[in-house]
């Protein structure tokens, strides 16, 4: 694993929006695997600006997003559709045919969570995948759990996840108590994982996922298993690990 200690959230949103460009560049017909919630909205932020400025092209890009919740229309403002939507698709020249998330309005769980297997393995992987860190290690919507999930899957989200999400909506009764997500196999897969992680609420969590034991009941220390992943995170929430 490859650590960058950016001084705050607006670097670290630089120094990742930085590695997504490079990948672009690289690879123009990429497969990105996106991710939502409050952390990476800087780094979308900066490759609107890249993009804007001329200095970065998404018409080849295809992209898969991590997870949807379950039963929330595409339409509501706080489904990952529209978040997407409203903080990179609209302004980038990404093809709205070549993005592609869970399909939350779906009711046949085990038909959709299979289709959208088989639609990332049909585009050859993720080249690169995008990853948050929530409080209690879960990544996409994995959460702590007896064993590791494998594919996209249906999860009972914790009240923790709940609570942490209840700030988006009216109330936590609004917050939907299930959702669509890649499961840790579909993310170990990726050929590179990049984790922005900023806060000091963060810390203790950064400290057990990346410096203490693999285990499921905190899901993203798997990733110390996978061959290439990079960690950005600002000063507050490297302030636990060892050093």
């Amino acid at each position: 694993m490859r650590i960058y200690k950016a001084t705050d959230y607006k670097d670290m949103s630089r120094i990742a929006a930085n590695i997504i460009a490079s990948q672009v560049v690289l690879k123009p017909d990429c497969v990105l695997g996106l991710a939502t919630g409050s952390t990476p909205i800087g780094t979308y932020e900066n490759l609107v600006a890249k993009y804007e400025s001329g200095d970065l092209d998404f018409s080849a890009v295809r992209t898969v997003n991590l997870d949807e919740y379950k039963s929330l229309p595409r339409e509501n403002d706080q489904s990952y559709y529209y978040f997407m939507h409203d903080h990179l698709f609209d302004h980038v020249n990404v093809k709205p045919e070549n993005t592609y998330l869970p399909d939350g309005t779906k009711e046949d769980a085990a038909k959709e969570c299979e289709k959208y297997e088989e639609l990332i393995a049909s585009l050859g992987g993720q080249d690169l995948q995008l990853l948050g860190l929530g409080h209690n290690g879960h990544i996409g919507f994995n959460e702590p759990a007896e064993d590791f999930a494998k594919g996209t899957h249906c999860v009972d989200l914790q009240e923790s996840t709940i609570e942490a999400n209840k700030r988006f909506f009216a109330s936590a009764d609004d917050v939907p108590k299930q959702a669509y997500t890649m499961g840790i196999g579909t993310i170990m897969q990726a050929k590179k994982i990049l984790i922005v992680v900023s806060g000091e609420d963060k810390a203790e969590t950064v400290a057990k996922a990346f410096f203490g034991p693999i285990t499921p009941n905190v899901p993203a220390s798997v990733l110390q298993l996978h061959p290439d992943v990079i960690l950005v995170a600002d000063e507050a929430a490297l302030s636990k690990i060892p050093q």
